[in-house]
């Protein structure tokens, strides 16, 4: 018997136990400094050599990339290997996912990933380690070494668009599977918010874990309030016994 596909929508609540705050809740980035937004949106950051120098310091100061898989990631990539099909479809940049155990093919990263950088001009792609490693060297706004452009986070920033190749798989995965969980996320931004009410209308149970209301909690089958952390592994551990 064909096991029912399970789709998995991550935001920042996922990462918070691994220590990278998020960005919208009551104590979010975002809230508590709107002038970090500068330093992550495309127009300020390739027009102004500051916001650059900032936003590297920003880089080289930020725990992401010494952060390590929590509970609720463990628990996506032990459903995975039950042999449950899963798909997770992350707004999150960090790659814990992928530690955890995760096959990185089957990790969609809406938002790209801070592990990598990339030039703004010839698109070469390096990992992030060694240009912070030119930070610690003196650089203070490392250029491309292969064409002289603007380096930056391979991320998408604010005022970018998302990849049209990975959100057309997003949607595609949020209408082909038959429960979406969406854990961790405000469901406030679009497009990807937008995933929760197209795997709704092709007929998925969805599932909604977060600490605060999102506008699709109506739509929902089932809404879970308790913390990320033991909520999602007790709620995987039903998926994987009902799909067992």
């Amino acid at each position: 018997m064909k096991k029912p596909l399970v789709a998995l929508l991550s935001g920042a609540g996922v990462s918070t136990d691994s220590g990278i705050p998020d960005y919208r809740g009551p104590n979010g980035l975002w809230r508590t400094d709107p002038e970090a937004e500068k330093l992550v949106t495309y127009e300020y950051y390739m027009g102004d050599p500051e916001i650059r120098r900032r936003s590297w310091r920003m880089r080289r100061e930020s725990e992401t990339l010494n952060a390590e898989p929590n509970a609720a990631h463990l628990a996506v990539a032990e459903l995975e290997r039950s042999g449950v099909p899963v798909r997770v479809i992350t707004q999150n940049v960090d790659g814990l996912h992928q530690l955890a155990g995760m096959p990185a093919r089957k990790v969609l990263e809406l938002h790209g990933t801070a592990r990598s950088v990339v030039c703004t001009k010839c698109h070469a792609r390096t990992p992030m380690e060694d240009a912070l490693a030119r930070l610690d060297a003196g650089e203070d706004d490392p250029p491309c070494l292969e064409c002289g452009g603007v380096l930056k986070s391979a991320t998408v920033m604010f005022g970018e668009r998302l990849d049209p190749v990975v959100l057309g798989e997003a949607v595609s995965i949020a209408k082909a599977c038959e429960v979406f969980i969406a854990v961790g996320t405000s469901l406030q931004v679009q497009p990807a918010a937008g995933l929760a009410g197209v795997a709704a209308d092709h007929g998925a149970r969805l599932i909604i874990v977060n600490a605060e209301p999102t506008p699709y909690d109506e739509l929902a089958d089932e809404v879970v309030r308790e913390p990320i952390g033991t909520a999602l592994p007790e709620l995987l551990r039903r998926v994987g016994a009902v799909s067992g």
